[in-house]
């Protein structure tokens, strides 16, 4: 980044100005760099939610809503999506390079090897209520296992850091598919080190003691192409969170304890969840397709379709375009094999709601495509996974970037513990007055 360029700003009231530089990055926005704005003028800056303000500088992704482009390291989301597997996504974005044969071999048996959780752990489980939601013991369990791991953790040492971040990418299926199998009253079901990451995860969730389990190869693929595209978005609400944990030093099990509860909220990781609630509204009620398409239309109804357009694309969320073929080919599977689908109605009505948002100019013009959350939801709900898993296997797909976000931020020698400032609006300076005179 450059500092050579500025942008003056003047204080019309006193005279005062100053000249501030302009960051411009390797690829993207040009950033105003405002950190001595306070000292030299007095001033803070204003950017509720922070929509305007970049909060570190980072290598790991990047994201360009206006053109609909992601990109990990360099690499453009379709590519990664359509060759690489998501350990190899994983050592991309810890790393910042694709590994070599022997690197990614010997990355995959150090992740293999540490997917085991302390036998204690099963303990653990057993303090939450059986109806718990599976994010609320996600949040406790990865928290809890700083409790196990916390010899091995100098926040200050690459390697420990690592190991860490190994820990945390292996450990997460099994606890995800733990929490599942604890809330349903199932054996727990330990990992299988002659599977792949998605099959494994699936193995954990489904397979039963009394008889057989072999993962349908469909179910595996799409699993691991919804892992790709979740890994990382740049600085989101719960990777922001797990940076501003991680500056006051904490330790990274409780960081990523603390995205997961950021994750957990239905503004930023319960979309795909949404899309599914909505469709069993439209398939229970007694109205067609069109009567919810008219509805969204309508600026005086509040209804809205859920898992189209997205907050951060002006375009084409890039992930959709990728998922969508997926979500196509699976339930296209699921009709040749035969299988009794009692979702087939959904199914059909998401199939139909897309067929029209697509041609219809109204959405078109909006750019109110269908996002990756439309059919991310539609394919986890084909494979068999409960609503309240949804966000689970998001959380299991997006440790990798909060973990390298975390392991980044440490290494950033510009790096401060986060304080944000205010725009306080509260009362002027005032007397206190006793009790018994009020």
């Amino acid at each position: 980044m450059s500092k050579t360029e500025t942008v003056t700003l003047i204080d019309n009231s006193t005279g005062k100005q100053i000249e501030l530089p302009i960051l411009r990055p390797s690829n993207g926005t040009p950033t105003i760099d405002v950190r001595g704005l306070y000292k030299k003028m007095g001033y803070f800056t204003y950017d509720p939610g922070f929509l305007s303000t970049a909060s570190c500088q980072s290598s790991i992704t990047f994201l360009d809503g206006e053109e609909g482009i992601l990109q990990y390291a360099g690499y453009p989301i379709e590519q990664l999506a359509e060759h690489s597997s998501f350990l190899e996504t994983c050592y991309l974005l810890l790393d910042g390079e694709l590994p070599n044969e022997q690197e990614f071999k010997q990355f995959s048996t150090i992740i293999t090897c540490h997917t085991m959780l302390h036998e204690a752990l099963k303990r653990f489980y057993s303090g939450f209520r059986r109806d718990g939601h599976p994010m609320a013991i996600m949040v406790g369990v990865v928290g809890a296992l700083s409790a196990f791991y916390h010899d091995e953790i100098n926040i200050h040492d690459p390697q420990d850091r690592m190991i860490a971040a190994h820990q945390l990418i292996a450990k997460m299926p099994t606890i995800a598919a733990w929490s599942y199998r604890y809330a349903n009253g199932l054996p727990f079901t330990y990992p299988d080190n002659n599977l792949s990451y998605a099959e494994n995860f699936l193995q954990m969730m489904f397979s039963m003691p009394t008889e057989p389990y072999k993962a349908d190869p469909f179910y595996v693929k799409a699993l691991d192409l919804i892992m790709i595209l979740h890994a990382d978005h740049e600085q989101n609400a719960s990777t922001s969170t797990v940076r501003l944990t991680g500056s006051s030093e904490a330790n990274p099990f409780a960081a990523v304890s603390a995205g997961i509860a950021s994750l957990w909220g239905p503004a930023h990781g319960g979309a795909n969840e949404s899309v599914i609630r909505m469709l069993v509204d439209i398939v229970e009620s007694d109205n067609d397709v069109q009567y919810y398409i008219d509805r969204a239309k309508d600026k005086s109804d509040r209804f809205r379709l859920m898992g189209f357009g997205h907050r951060i694309y002006k375009n084409y969320d890039p992930r959709a375009r990728i998922i969508r073929k997926t979500c196509h080919d699976l339930l296209e599977h699921l009709n040749k094999e035969g299988k009794d689908n009692e979702y087939q109605e959904l199914f059909d009505t998401a199939m139909e709601l897309e067929r029209i948002a697509l041609k219809d100019d109204y959405f078109v013009s909006r750019n109110l495509y269908p996002n990756v959350d439309f059919y991310s939801g539609i394919i986890l709900l084909a494979m068999g996974i409960p609503l309240n898993m949804f966000t689970v296997i998001f959380a299991m797909s997006r440790t990798v970037g909060w973990i390298s976000h975390w392991n980044e931020m440490i290494q950033d020698p510009e790096s401060r513990i986060g304080r944000p400032r205010q725009l306080y609006n509260g009362a002027l300076p005032r007397d206190y007055v006793p009790l018994n005179k009020r």
